[in-house]
């Protein structure tokens, strides 16, 4: 296997800079009744005056355990977003380096690229959406810096195989970023399990998806204790405020909770695709490891202003790379499908 030294691939100005030290950095409190007079905060007590921990200890332990992986290999941020964009900032050098993304794929790392002013380089998925590795590992040179992976794939919801992406992490001598959001829906491990072999590897996960915290903006981060450093040297010293690390900390400690409704999603899943199959209209069904299915139709826009009309909103995925004439289907609650299901039958019916 080559020797991959994550030093070689450090921006040289992250490299030189100091971490700023905050004052929750300097001294962490042990729980014991200490009078707080460095932070310049507000001294009256409403549960929120004081800032948050900064890195976010008591949450990073359940995750740990949780996880199977140790705390310093952890790192959480303001949603995946600002994950992605860390590793961006400390791994790209604008107008020089660039990335590789496997089209059609989840459209931030596009934006993420263009806002650090790092080339794209886009390597479409082949029909059965699955990479092209012979023609990444050409498109690849000296400034490649990173390479995107979204399994289960957004929009197309299909696993990518891992004998590819083991391929890619030996051969390609840059990052190699598995976005995990979808992962607690499919019966495949995640990939942190082999942080430990690759230590090109980073993995991304979400809370806003199985575990139901859209709204609270948590993305977590996995990979080796070097790299997490250097993100942690560069994040903002209080990404993630008090309230979203309390009610992250109370939902994944509910695990039962969380289990039964990705089982119910998945069931949903399974009505929702048997549904699919009698719709006339509905030419293709595709596999799916996640919590939506996409569907090829036979027009696309119009079927999606049909839904809208009757106060459904889907996705229209037809200006995706081999996504023509698609619809992307996210698995609702028993009452949601059942009303999305009726008018997908009127539709094919009228």
């Amino acid at each position: 296997m080559k020797i991959f030294n994550i030093q070689n691939i450090i921006r040289a100005n992250v490299k030189a800079m100091k971490a700023y030290s905050s004052a929750r950095d300097e001294y962490v409190s042990d729980g014991s009744k200490m009078i707080f007079l460095d932070a310049n905060e507000n001294p009256f007590e409403n549960g929120v005056n004081r800032y948050p921990d900064p890195l976010q200890r008591a949450l990073k332990s359940v995750i740990s355990e949780q996880k199977n992986i140790p705390e310093n290999q952890i790192l959480l941020g303001n949603g995946s977003d600002e994950v992605l964009d860390l590793i961006f900032r400390a791994f790209c050098e604008p107008k020089q380096d660039n990335i590789i993304t496997l089209p059609p794929t989840y459209g931030m790392y596009t934006v993420l690229s263009n806002l650090n002013e790092v080339e794209e380089r886009k390597i479409q998925l082949n029909e059965d959406f699955q990479p092209n590795v012979d023609v990444i590992l050409e498109a690849i040179d000296e400034n490649s810096k990173m390479l995107f992976i979204c399994s289960p794939n957004n929009p197309t919801g299909n696993l990518i195989a891992s004998e590819k992406i083991k391929t890619l992490l030996e051969k390609f001598n840059g990052l190699v970023v598995i976005d995990e959001a979808y992962i607690d829906f499919s019966n495949q491990n995640s990939w942190i399990s082999e942080l430990s072999n690759y230590p090109n590897l980073i993995v991304t996960q979400t809370l806003s998806k199985a575990y139901g915290l859209a709204g609270i903006r948590l993305g977590l981060c996995f990979a080796s204790a070097e790299i997490i450093a250097v993100l942690n040297k560069i994040k903002p010293p209080y990404n993630v405020n008090e309230l979203t690390q309390k009610r992250a900390l109370e939902r994944i400690s509910n695990v039962e909770v969380v289990n039964e409704e990705v089982e119910s999603v998945l069931k949903e899943r399974d009505i929702l695709i048997k549904a699919l199959k009698n719709i006339s209209f509905v030419e293709t069904i595709f596999p799916t490891e996640a919590n939506f299915v996409l569907a090829r139709v036979d027009d696309a826009t119009k079927r999606y202003n049909q839904l809208i009309e009757k106060g459904i909103v889907i996705r229209n995925r037809t200006t995706q790379p081999l996504c023509e004439n698609t619809l992307r289907f996210t698995v609702g609650t028993d009452e949601e499908n059942k009303k999305l299901i009726s008018a997908l039958k009127q539709l094919a019916n009228s």
